[in-house]
């Protein structure tokens, strides 16, 4: 399997230090480290070939919405997902009900990555606990039908439940997270497996209390 040169600077490592910095003390999301943890995902599942095409090409057109929002002349309300939504909701900038004026809203764009950012944590953490004749494909699948698979389409389902078993062993899941032995590729999911879901349930719990969770 040929791997692009850009994947080969993929590691965990950098995804880690990222949500590090994703959180302020108040427990604001960054959005532009927010931004910058999606970009190494998508290296990650790059790494693997086109399994994940389907979830990382659409990973990044949401990206470029986001970093144009936080670039545009209104770049100063897109500092956090906190004021990012104020903004977006103060200004009715945001379709509620049915798509229509705003499809590119910074409030849909990021509730779609954050779907998938479920299903990553999800799986990642699968294999965080795994162990040597774990099925990649399954623990891939468990993950998406919690996650991703209620807002997927029948026919999106079906097609990703096809890649999933197309996904490489466990052992080249290892070497392309790129932190060394698997004992330290546990250690570093670890690390930063609690970030990822501290992330993920703040912006849940922002979305939830301004009853945005399931944007057209």
């Amino acid at each position: 399997m040929a791997i692009a040169s850009e994947d080969l600077k993929f590691t965990l490592q950098e995804v880690l230090d990222t949500f590090k910095s994703c959180l302020s003390e108040h427990k604001e999301v960054f959005l532009e480290h927010y931004v910058a943890g999606w970009r190494g995902l998508v290296r990650f599942m790059n790494c693997l070939g086109s399994v994940f095409s389907f979830i990382s090409k659409d990973a990044v057109n949401k990206i470029q919405i986001l970093v144009n929002h936080l670039n545009g002349e209104n770049g100063a309300h897109y500092v956090t997902i906190q004021s990012m939504v104020k903004y977006e909701l103060d200004s009715q900038l945001v379709d509620l009900t049915k798509r229509g004026s705003f499809p590119e809203s910074g409030c849909r764009t990021l509730l779609r990555l954050h779907r998938a950012l479920r299903w990553l944590e999800l799986f990642l953490e699968r294999l965080r606990t795994s162990t040597e004749d774990s099925n990649t494909s399954v623990m891939c699948s468990e993950a998406y039908n919690e996650s991703l698979a209620q807002h997927h389409a029948w026919i999106i389902r079906k097609a990703a439940g096809t890649a999933f078993w197309a996904l490489p062993g466990r052992a080249t899941f290892f070497d392309v997270l790129n932190v060394g032995s698997p004992e330290q590729v546990m250690a570093v999911l670890g690390d930063t497996l609690p970030l990822i879901s501290e992330v993920y349930k703040v912006t849940e719990d922002l979305y939830a209390q301004n009853n945005i969770l399931e944007l057209p």
